[in-house]
């Protein structure tokens, strides 16, 4: 008999924290119904109500405070409910969640319908490429000087040309047969890397100096950018074997890390070594040109890419593109014969003003 007593009293105790403990999460008059209950339940003597009467005040708990259920929502709330996820069931999302203006989040689950204008030429007609716009392209200054040299004369002038040099007989030797429009494009693989490497380092620099850079990160990528839209223009012309692939990849691997490396511990010898490979550029060019006006070479319609990129006329040809190809080169070459300069008078490429737009 005592037991009961004691396990009835503590069951009592309970139900009278409950109480006390849910009055604050309920309305007034589900606390007094809870309370009638309890005091019907002790004074009856029965042992299970104390219980009931717990689960049902918080379930009375949760039905009337903010957080309303579905099945608590009268008719007209539920179908209210019910047209608000229409709008998300159609557009793919979920529920969402609330943004700081009190406003329910909508979510995506494609980005597909991203807006995008048509671009169109001067003459109205459709732009076709997406590598390029229609601002981005040029006339080509075929009228710079090509011939002229920069004569190494201190020790790292002097590595960084007969480094250059010592490259071009593997060259040769590989286009041994004079494949020039193959050759101009296995070239531009490679041509293409100086500019991204140079651009990059000047970019983590600029941020970590909190600094700016004078126009110099924009020049060397424009620069990585023109070589390759040149590489772009070649495949029209010539397309590489499985072997020259191959070759690509590996050279490719090799001379970004060697230039990458180079260019962190010297970048006077980065630039000038850049600015003797645009000279050999220029003078394979000029062999091309020669083949070209020999008959070696078919001098074949231009691509429609290379028309459109340096804004040739409609009939131009193989030729007209080679000659823009090689003033670009040689625009480079100063850009690097010039950074490599500023280096070697103690400067900063940022306390110079970049050529931006220099083609």
């Amino acid at each position: 008999m005592m037991s009961t007593m004691g396990r009835g009293g503590a069951r009592m105790a309970v139900a009278a924290l409950a109480l006390r403990n849910f009055s604050s999460a309920t309305s007034g008059g589900a606390g007094a119904v809870a309370r009638q209950a309890a005091s019907a339940g002790i004074a009856s003597g029965g042992v299970q109500a104390p219980i009931a009467v717990g689960v049902w005040v918080r379930g009375m708990a949760t039905a009337t405070s903010g957080d309303r259920t579905f099945a608590t929502m009268t008719l007209a709330e539920q179908e209210q409910q019910e047209e608000k996820k229409q709008p998300q069931m159609a557009s793919g999302g979920g529920g969402g969640g609330m943004n700081g203006d009190g406003n329910e989040d909508k979510e995506i689950v494609s980005y597909w319908d991203i807006p995008t204008r048509k671009i169109r030429k001067e003459d109205g007609t459709e732009w076709k490429w997406n590598s390029f716009m229609p601002w981005e392209t040029y006339k080509a200054d075929t009228s710079i000087d090509l011939k002229k040299h920069h004569k190494p004369s201190t020790m790292i002038d002097k590595i960084a040309y007969w480094t250059v040099k010592s490259l071009r007989w593997p060259t040769d030797l590989f286009f041994q047969q004079r494949r020039y429009g193959c050759r101009a494009m296995m070239l531009e693989t490679v041509a293409a890397v100086p500019g991204m490497v140079g651009g990059m380092l000047l970019h983590c620099k600029s941020l970590r100096r909190f600094e700016h850079s004078g126009g110099w990160i924009r020049t060397l990528l424009e620069e990585a950018e023109n070589e390759r839209m040149h590489l772009m223009t070649f495949m029209e012309v010539a397309q590489p074997k499985w072997y020259e692939r191959a070759l690509v990849i590996t050279v490719q691997g090799i001379f970004f890390n060697a230039y990458f490396l180079g260019y962190v511990i010297s970048p006077k010898f980065a630039h000038r070594m850049v600015g003797y490979l645009e000279e050999e550029a220029i003078h394979s060019y000029t062999e091309f040109l020669k083949e070209l006006d020999k008959g070696n070479i078919e001098n074949v319609p231009a691509p429609a890419i290379a028309i459109d990129y340096w804004r040739l006329p409609a009939d131009a040809t193989l030729k007209d593109v080679v000659e823009v190809v090689r003033a670009d080169e040689a625009h480079h070459r100063d850009v690097n014969h010039l950074a490599s300069d500023i280096h070697y008078q103690g400067h900063e490429l940022r306390d110079t003003p970049a050529p931006l737009g220099y083609h």
